[in-house]
């Protein structure tokens, strides 16, 4: 029998077999993602961790930074022995410097389940011990988390911006900067049943909608979609914006009775604009003036959707795109009004615009933070490396608290970081470094001690997600590999150890809680807003259960527009501010208070000629089972493929297939090569997510010979306002790989050799 289960790629059923597990999509999905094929190989040994294990230098010589983290051998251990000589660290660690101490990681996509959900899981656990230092915001779209709320009052760009049925039915034209990337809609957090960015694509240029497209990489809108392609010059994005402002202001054709009823700040705003021709920007972004005078005009003659990818705001200075497309937006009069306006993330994830969140979901209760100390998720080795040291961010003044004891659950930062020597060094300046993992990923090879972790293949669960309209009964697919167990029942049994076992289970299993937090959302939350969902039993015995129909399409700011004293946004004006005399009085020169242009301070010269764009992965979600057959038939060589333009490749004789070095001010890496025109000249992309590598990179003389970009990228914040992550560009150089490429060796669980002397770890 097949059985219900549901990924943040997609919902769908899996047949265990004499080959291993099967996976079918959900019947109602329109277009399945092809990343359902990495899923299969989640239920074989390949690369698991199948008991948990320690780090041999911490296990002999006791905690402390060292600089063998990340090289050394490890042992396996019986879990007692090993829950027990955890919970003693915990008490070193809280009883000698307190839960500013401890940092409780898990950031990450680790499960669509919605009570094993590592973070959820990690959170209550540290808050029943008073508390750790947590992350704030995220690597994806950090950017717009704090500059939103200065701007238009809320994160509601983010998380429920005008639906894809209205721009479907009512957009004219669509200004992608930074693309709608088919790739990044497949997936969705928490799960997705129906995919269906691509059919409101399709059904908007059906209707005659015209698309844009600005990015420097031609495939970031679907070929189907007829876009005009301008092919910018990466980072430059806000010079181009703002010379679109500019047209509209010295044609006057702006909507002059829009800024003065709905916005603040536009009178500065207006006024700095002086001098930001098309000209002026034409020599910036590469884009001849003309084009960009013929698109400012068109924006205004029909309903205009300008929307920016998250990806355009994962750069240095990466709030100035962002703020001056809300500018362009506002001088067009068109926010609040359908299909109109602007976006922060469409097609970035599957979720954006497709339901407005209007339903409640099961959630498993994490109890009040009593710390409440938070660090921006992209200075975690800031945080690691410089403890005490003082920080800017959205306006405070903070200093990075001195953390000895890492636990991470459910995430990667060995795909998520940038620099990632750097962050080698982060990691061995901890005095334990805990992580849960499922695979042997390079955050797990940089630990002090591994637990052994299941995937949701082997566990029961709920899945839910806020733009998705099903609730999955996730049922398990199979027994767990090896000693591994849930992060609950591993949890449960440090919280029995630290005296506070009953507080965290409450007396129940980890089936008991599924049920139980159905049972509660069921007779509470759902059947508040009316929702008539069936007992658990039938839900299980279903698979699934339909959540009513989607409420009529959602038009961003429509309230506001209709009347701003009514319905103020949430900034001290109450209108949309152009110009924030908050940011403004904040004193930043990396973000002042309206949008600008900023020059990046990393730019190609001679020794490193070359942008390179960063962007998420077409083959997998983030680095999540890169060992997958989706994700290695898009292998090059055994690496992470590298686009590059034709006349780039022939001015350095290289061809399409061959195995490259790519190298930064940072680090190095090997790649297969990919010869397209897909990419502007001067341009090379190579996706994230490739597993670190550095066994290999030994062996080749890099920093990773499988293809890790982030060994590459800049470890900076994108400013003082949002200390945002900036992995999207760097400046490389590409050569040919002289001689027989290593072996990637990743995807081997590490050896674990019995050095002399050393206890033994029984099996």
């Amino acid at each position: 029998m097949s059985t219900p289960h549901s990924s943040h790629w997609g919902a769908f059923r899996a047949e265990v077999t004499g080959d291993g597990v099967r996976v079918s999509a959900h019947p109602d999905d329109p277009e399945p993602s092809a990343l359902l094929g990495n899923v299969a190989v989640a239920a074989t040994p390949t690369a698991r961790v199948l008991r948990p294990h320690v780090r041999r230098g911490w296990w002999e010589d006791g905690p402390g930074p060292d600089d063998r983290r990340g090289r050394d051998e490890f042992l396996p251990v019986e879990w007692d022995e090993l829950l027990d000589r955890v919970a003693g660290e915990y008490r070193r660690v809280l009883d000698g410097h307190g839960p500013r101490a401890v940092f409780a990681g898990s950031y990450g996509w680790a499960s669509a389940g919605r009570f094993h959900h590592a973070q959820s899981q990690l959170h209550r656990f540290s808050h029943l011990l008073g508390g750790a230092v947590r992350s704030s915001w995220t690597y994806s779209h950090g950017v717009g988390e704090v500059l939103l709320p200065h701007v238009v009052g809320s994160q509601e760009p983010l998380l429920s911006p005008t639906s894809w049925a209205s721009v479907e039915a009512h957009t004219d034209l669509v200004i992608a900067v930074g693309g709608l990337p088919a790739k990044n809609s497949e997936v969705a957090a928490g799960g997705i049943t129906r995919h269906e960015v691509a059919g409101r694509l399709r059904g908007a240029r059906a209707r005659g909608a015209e698309f844009v497209l600005v990015s420097p990489l031609r495939d970031d809108l679907a070929a189907e979609l007829d876009a005009r392609w301008l092919p910018v010059v990466p980072g430059t994005d806000a010079a181009l914006l703002l010379a679109m402002c500019h047209v509209l202001l010295t044609d006057g054709t702006y909507d002059r009775e829009f800024l003065a009823r709905c916005t603040a700040g536009h009178e500065e705003f207006l006024a700095s604009l002086a001098g930001r021709t098309p000209e002026w920007a034409a020599a910036i972004t590469g884009i001849p003036a003309p084009a960009i005078v013929d698109l400012a005009r068109r924006a205004v003659r029909g309903r205009t959707m300008v929307t920016v990818s998250w990806s355009v705001a994962r750069t240095r200075f990466g709030e100035q795109p962002l703020w001056a497309a809300i500018a362009f937006a506002a001088m067009t009069g068109q926010i609040g009004l359908p299909g109109g306006g602007f976006g922060h993330g469409y097609a970035s994830t599957g979720g954006v615009g497709k339901r407005t969140g209007a339903h409640p979901l099961p959630t498993f209760p994490q109890f009040a933070d009593p710390l409440r100390v938070r660090i921006p998720v992209a200075r975690i080795a800031d945080a690691l490396l410089h403890p005490g040291e003082p920080y800017e961010v959205d306006g405070r003044h903070e200093r990075y608290p001195h953390l000895r004891l890492v636990h991470w659950a459910g995430g990667n930062p060995f795909h998520h970081h940038q620099d990632l020597s750097r962050l080698q060094r982060a990691f061995r300046a901890a005095e334990t470094v805990i992580v849960h993992e499922p695979f042997w990923t390079s955050t797990a090879r940089h630990a002090d001690v591994v637990f052994a972790a299941t995937t949701t293949l082997e566990r029961e669960d709920v899945g839910a997600a806020r733009y998705d309209d099903r609730l999955i009964a996730m049922g398990r697919v199979h027994a767990p590999l090896g000693q591994a167990r849930d992060d609950y029942a591993t949890l449960a049994a440090l919280a029995r150890r630290l005296g506070i076992g009953a507080e965290f289970t409450e007396g129940r299993t980890a089936e008991q809680w599924v049920e139980h937090l159905y049972e509660q959302w069921r007779t509470g939350p759902a059947a508040r807003a009316g929702v008539d969902a069936p007992p658990y039993p039938e839900f299980v015995a279903a698979g699934e259960f339909a959540l009513p129909a989607e409420p009529a399409p959602k038009v961003m700011f429509a309230s506001f527009r209709a009347d701003p004293g009514r319905f103020p946004l949430r900034t001290p004006s109450g209108r949309l501010e152009l110009h924030s005399a908050t940011v403004a009085g904040f004193g930043y020169d990396d973000c002042p208070g309206h949008p600008v242009w900023l020059a990046p301070e990393e730019v190609p010269d001679t020794e490193f000629p070359l942008h390179l764009i960063a962007n998420n992965p077409a083959t997998r979600l983030h680095s999540q089972l890169d060992h997958g057959a989706t994700s290695q038939a898009g292998k090059v060589a055994g690496r992470e493929p590298v686009r590059m333009h034709p006349a780039d490749a022939a001015d350095r004789g290289l061809t399409d297939g061959q195995v490259v070095v790519l190298r930064s001010r940072r680090g190095s890496c090997l790649g297969g090569l990919v010869v397209s025109d897909a990419v502007r000249r001067g341009v090379v992309q190579m996706s994230t997510g490739a597993w670190f590598d550095p066994v290999a990179g030994a062996a080749a003389g890099v920093t990773c010979g499988h293809g890790n970009v982030n060994v590459l990228t800049r470890d900076v914040g994108s400013s003082r306002l949002a200390q945002a992550c900036t992995g999207q560009h760097a400046t490389v150089q590409v050569t040919g790989f002289a001689g027989v490429p290593p072996p990637v060796t990743v995807f081997d669980a590490p050896g674990t050799p019995r050095p002399a002397g050393a206890p033994r770890a029984t099996i």
